[in-house]
């Protein structure tokens, strides 16, 4: 019986090397149509290994079974150039770009860092879209030809410029993080700009409240106050502070000091994970105070200023059902922030003040440059605008001293399916 190790020249598949693998004898398969391709089996006959052989010189590709003769024979062109300009060899055990898309949507849902709003709109993104338009596509596929007929175009059809930019962005994030942690060899992404799609510029939508609107706004909310406290609340504090809902709902009594005139919002809560410092108004305290007697007088003695019925604070979905209720589809709460910015510009507020209220990601320089009288600056700027809501009908509400409440029935709980709707809606670049 021959006993002398041997290559065999085959046309390799998986079919051929578990034919193969039950011959002691053979050692190596080199395939017939690509004469540079080796397989080479392990002391385990079952397992082995995938080589490229450039100049005598034995460069592996991986590993079988991760890499099946179909995905190495799909990926050899660019493994080819790869060993050409002394790049490496190796190529991913994922084949198509939705085993990529995978891994990194299950490595979004548990990481810690990034906020529920964050992984629900990432998660949504990857499962209606980036999933069900390039699950199927090969990595060694992937170009802008590819991305622009199976994704881009198709999308912006059907869907806003913003949207379809944030998909963009988290397929090449995938990517970016795939390579950094050495999951692949190379980015096909790499060169690929958004702009290289479309020339469309990410709309900033104009706000659907105006500063000739604050009567008739204020006079509303002074009507909920007296029915609806939470939700006139919710909206007070942002409108007088230019806050992001996030940073709103989840404020605790113990952040605020009427003391000290200090409302503080620690980095957790805030987008650009930073704490934020605001200064807090008589006009304010006066809420508070009022706001503050009222929970208790219903019973309510516990640390959120915007409980929900689990004792936590609201949810973002109820946070967005209280829009819902207040702004009726004429507006949001987004619009609050927004009013709030344009009235300070209106008011000739310094715009790095403006900035700094809003809460906007600043330059470390200019941070440390304005560090000495910032609550000082922030302080006259909220005066100045708050005694001009109080000529547009705050004062009627902060003055409402002894005025009894309703009981409230729709503050803690949104309705099934329409903060769904509204959250799904806000999930993109509260900015």
């Amino acid at each position: 019986m021959n006993t002398k190790i041997q290559t065999l020249t085959v046309k390799l598949s998986d079919a051929e090397i578990g034919r193969n693998a039950k011959l002691e004898h053979v050692r190596d398969l080199r395939d017939a149509g690509h004469p540079a391709l080796h397989f080479r089996f392990g002391k385990n006959r079952t397992r082995g290994s995938w080589y490229l052989v450039n100049k005598r010189r034995w460069h592996r590709i991986g590993a079988f079974p991760d890499l099946s003769a179909k995905q190495v024979l799909a990926a050899l062109p660019s493994v080819r150039l790869r060993v050409s300009a002394d790049a490496g060899s190796a190529i991913s055990q994922w084949a198509t770009t939705g085993e990529l898309l995978t891994w990194y949507a299950d490595r979004m849902a548990r990481d810690r860092n990034l906020s529920a709003k964050r992984k629900n709109t990432g998660a949504s993104a990857m499962k209606c879209h980036l999933l069900p338009r390039l699950g199927d596509l090969p990595l060694v596929e992937v170009n802008k030809a590819a991305l622009d007929k199976l994704l881009m175009w198709p999308l912006q059809e059907t869907l806003s410029i913003d949207y379809v930019r944030l998909a963009f962005q988290l397929l090449a994030l995938a990517f970016r993080q795939a390579l950094a942690l050495g999951l692949i060899t190379s980015n096909p992404m790499a060169g690929i700009k958004f702009k290289d799609f479309s020339k469309a510029k990410v709309s900033i939508k104009p706000s659907r409240l105006r500063g000739v609107q604050l009567q008739d706004l204020l006079g509303e909310l002074g009507r909920v106050m007296g029915s609806e406290p939470a939700d006139a609340m919710l909206a007070l504090m942002m409108l007088c502070h230019g806050t992001r809902i996030g940073e709103t709902r989840q404020a605790r009594w113990s952040h605020i000091s009427l003391a000290e005139g200090e409302w503080f919002i620690p980095a957790e809560h805030t987008k650009t994970g930073v704490e934020h410092h605001l200064p807090l108004t008589e006009q304010v305290r006066s809420l508070l105070i009022q706001y503050r007697e009222n929970q208790i007088a219903r019973g309510y003695e516990g640390q959120y200023l915007f409980p929900a019925r689990n004792g936590k604070a609201l949810s973002e979905g109820q946070s967005f059902a209280v829009f819902t209720r207040l702004g009726k589809g004429e507006w949001t709460s987004h619009d609050l922030r927004k009013l709030a910015r344009t009235g300070w510009a209106v008011l000739g507020v310094d715009h790095l003040i403006g900035e700094l209220l809003i809460n906007h990601a600043m330059g470390h320089n200019v941070q440390v440059y304005i560090q000495s009288d910032v609550m000082n600056r922030k302080r006259d700027a909220l005066e100045k605008w708050h005694a001009h809501l109080d000529q547009k009908g705050l004062n009627l509400i902060h003055g409402q001293t002894g005025v009894r409440f309703k009981e409230s029935g729709n503050t803690l709980e949104a309705a099934n399916g329409v903060a769904c709707s509204t959250t799904q809606k806000s999930t993109i670049g509260e900015d």
